[in-house]
């Protein structure tokens, strides 16, 4: 599907439609619909109301937003100490941190800075590259729709030198999503001549992002193994009360979920 919005010229809109099709606008919606047909039809507002008040609380919750994650992503195992043992004796493997977002001016710096999501993958990425040795690259842009300045990638070498004293070995700053850090990261690996990828990226995001590498790989005939090496991988647990009651994590988890779930389906 990612093809029709390239094809149209609307790829700059893919923002806008996520934004319209997750929670919590089309639950608002159900309970816009349920208002309005109070007065004609009462039985069939009132359950609109319902649906949509329980929906948006289901959205907010841990518990919802952890059985999402399970259910529609999947996201693999952290890197274990085995596995770091087995890449310091990989040859041509280069480490690749994937871009989560900027800030096009952060006031108390008084420059641009990293995002959250994004400053804690450069962190991870610059941890295991010191644990393996191994060259540590960072892909990202600016995304679809937001204002130019700055690549993530410009930012994301400036904060390694600066706040981390780590050089990055290669940047990618000319992707807008997923599927283009793909496309460029390989292109410019093969061309270096790397037979491995360590990906790093937020256990949410890890499937498709995964996807899109290996895709970006068989397209350009490039001979280039995916390693996953997600964060925050979701731990196993049973739940608690609090689990079932709304809060800020528990809307992330479940936006992200859904968010990348679309992300999937429209090839992004």
């Amino acid at each position: 599907m990612n093809q029709i919005f390239v094809a149209l010229g609307i790829e700059s809109l893919k923002p806008l439609l996520s934004a319209l099709v997750l929670p919590p606008v089309p639950l608002l919606l159900l309970i816009v619909a349920g208002a309005r047909l109070m007065f004609a039809r009462r039985l069939l507002a009132w359950l609109l109301v319902l649906l949509g008040v329980a929906g948006i609380w289901l959205s907010c919750t841990q518990a919802l937003g952890g059985a999402l994650m399970q259910g529609l992503l999947a996201p693999p195992r952290a890197l274990m100490e085995s596995d770091l043992a087995e890449l310091r004796r990989a040859p041509k493997t280069s480490i690749v941190v994937l871009g989560g977002g900027r800030r096009l001016l952060a006031p108390e710096y008084g420059m641009s800075a990293l995002r959250p999501y994004s400053l804690e993958r450069l962190r991870y990425g610059l941890w295991l590259a010191h644990a393996t040795s191994l060259p540590l690259g960072f892909s990202g842009g600016v995304g679809h729709g937001a204002l130019p300045g700055p690549s993530e990638a410009e930012i994301a070498a400036r904060t390694a030198e600066r706040e981390f004293g780590r050089k990055l070995a290669w940047t990618e700053g000319d992707s807008r999503d997923t599927r283009e850090n793909a496309i460029r990261s390989v292109a410019l690996l093969q061309q270096a001549g790397f037979e491995q990828i360590v990906l790093v990226t937020h256990a949410y995001h890890m499937r498709r992002a995964v996807e899109n590498f290996e895709h970006a790989a068989q397209a350009a005939g490039a001979r280039i193994r995916i390693v996953a090496a997600p964060m925050e991988v979701p731990l196993a647990g049973r739940l608690r009360l609090s689990d079932w009651l709304p809060s800020p994590g528990g809307y992330e988890l479940t936006y992200n979920a859904l968010h990348e779930w679309l992300g999937r389906l429209l090839g992004a």
